[in-house]
């Protein structure tokens, strides 16, 4: 009996990758994706408490989904529905004098005005623009000159960076110099210049360095931040968790009539004259293809297909890659809503973070560097069960935490013992701002990066499948000379977050990846 064949086969069942596999059977095409576990979802999932409450997984705020994937997929229709919910940002304080930030506006947590709201207002708005300088790139493959000037493709792709030129010539000879001072600079500096280093600095310089190996001092976190604002920067909660975000794009893409096949993992990619032809799976099963796309790391994409299709540059790349985690994540469930002084109801359920000055964040990234636990960790909090009481069940509640600055690569490894470790250093830390809280654990799920890279195959356990510094982002994201979403072999692509624009759940790595491979004539 023949192999079935598809026109394209798509590797992982994350986000990324059904967004790849909807757009593409939206544009007339066979596909098929392929998920090792039981379930789709990758890294936007939910996970059960032995007691039956729900909990996501890993991530549990949507980052940035993209409006126009949003559209073109049906995503929040009724083929693919989505309900979400906006939330502030609590950046927390040991005296119970909070900070609240929606947006670009900035009050405490009691009602009266903070001291520095306007500085901040203009300072974010600033960047905010900026940043809209680059968000118009983020639905665009990056430039290429493979082509050369006479190319009308390159020229086509040159045409974003010769508007994104124009757009800052536009605004002035002052935003343009303010621009290029800024852009490669440290969020560190350019916050404390303007902020006292309390509370609305430490949110800030957070945001910069989330799920990063970088502190607030390192070299090109104002880009990264700028890079982030510029694909919305919108933190919203999902309603059902974020297995409800997973869901709606793997019913988007079965809608579309793509074929989704569940535990199942692919052994190896087939290549034949150079070109990808197909799978192996791990039961023996061989499915074949005019094209495949993999959403997996870029390294683990390679090696899929083996490193004999690669020359030793592109190999050496891919092995030096800047892929460390340091997010873990740790789920409480609560026997009820924990109460933190300072707070009312409403703004508990927001997304809370334990950032008190950009110090207590640059602190808390040193001892990473050596593989070890930081003492004070930055926290990302959510009680999603506050805004969605089918999560959980009697009055219980969900805590998940984000606990930033914890190594891949700990010193000792990571066993039970240092999950523990774990566990307690971010109980000791919320005791500070919420006594008691220890005393109401009922059960507990934790992940470390190391678990992340197991569970998930990201690299590294890094949330973003490798680093989104200046180095490794738009046309050197994986590496230099693989850009552009083409990965060795015709028809062999990288459609997830270790490909342009990056990370967060926005669907663009997947949709870009495949609207370029259908522009490239391979299909």
């Amino acid at each position: 009996m023949s192999p079935k064949t598809y026109d394209a086969i798509v590797i992982g069942g994350g986000h990324n990758g059904l967004a790849a596999a909807a757009t593409l059977a939206r544009k007339g095409k066979s596909v098929c994706v392929i998920e090792q576990n039981d379930s789709c979802g990758g890294m936007a999932r939910n996970a059960a408490f032995a007691s039956g409450a729900q909990a996501p997984q890993i991530a549990h705020l949507l980052y940035n989904l993209n409006p126009k994937v949003a559209k073109e997929l049906g995503i929040g229709t009724s083929k693919a529905p989505l309900l979400t919910k906006e939330l502030p940002t609590v950046s927390l304080k040991e005296d119970g004098d909070h900070v609240v930030i929606h947006g670009t506006k900035a009050r405490l947590a009691s009602g009266a005005i903070h001291p520095e709201a306007a500085t901040y207002e203009e300072l974010i708005s600033r960047l905010i623009r900026f940043a809209a300088l680059l968000g118009q790139l983020s639905t665009k493959s990056p430039p290429s000159l493979d082509g050369g000037l006479t190319d009308l493709a390159t020229l086509g792709e040159l045409a974003g960076l010769a508007k994104l030129g124009l757009d800052l010539k536009r605004m002035g000879k002052k935003e343009m110099r303010e621009f290029l001072r800024v852009i490669l600079s440290n969020i560190y500096d350019l916050t404390l210049d303007e902020l006292a280093d309390d509370a609305l600095a430490g949110a800030m310089t957070a945001d910069a360095v989330r799920g990063a190996y970088a502190g607030p001092r390192s070299p090109g976190t104002v880009f990264s931040l700028m890079y982030r604002l510029g694909q919305g920067g919108g933190t919203q909660l999902p309603i059902g968790g974020m297995g409800a975000v997973s869901r709606a794009f793997e019913q988007a893409a079965r809608a579309a009539g793509v074929d989704i096949l569940t535990g199942k993992g692919v052994t190896r990619v087939l290549v034949e004259e150079d070109r990808a032809a197909g799978v192996a799976l791990s039961d023996g099963e061989v499915l074949k293809a005019r094209a495949v796309l993999s959403n997996a790391g870029p390294k683990a994409t390679m090696m899929l297909a083996g490193a004999e299709h690669y020359d030793v540059e592109a190999v050496r790349r891919m092995r030096n890659q800047r892929c460390k985690g340091t997010a873990a994540k740790v789920n409480l469930l609560l026997k009820s809503a924990p109460v933190f002084p300072g707070l009312s109801a409403e703004l508990t359920a927001g997304r809370l973070l334990i950032a008190p000055s950009a110090t207590y964040v640059e602190r808390a990234f040193n001892p990473a560097k050596y593989g070890e636990l930081p003492s004070d960790p930055v926290i990302e909090l959510v009680i999603p069960s506050l805004t969605d009481p089918s999560l959980a069940t009697d009055n219980q509640h969900i805590l998940s935490a984000v606990v930033s600055f914890v190594p891949h690569g700990l010193e000792g490894g990571w066993d039970k013992s240092a999950q523990d470790r774990l566990v307690a250093l971010t109980l000791g830390t919320l005791e500070k701002y919420s006594p008691g809280i220890s005393d109401l654990v009922l059960e507990q799920q934790v992940m470390s990066p190391a678990d992340i890279e197991a569970a998930t195959g990201a690299p590294g356990g890094h949330w973003h499948h490798a680093e989104m510094g200046i180095d490794q982002i738009l046309t050197v994201r994986p590496a230099n000379g693989m850009a552009h979403y083409r990965f060795g072999p015709v028809g062999y692509y990288l459609c997830g977050a270790g490909a342009h624009p990056g990370g967060d759940v926005t669907g663009v790595a997947g949709r870009n990846s495949a609207l370029q491979l259908l522009k490239d004539g391979v299909l």
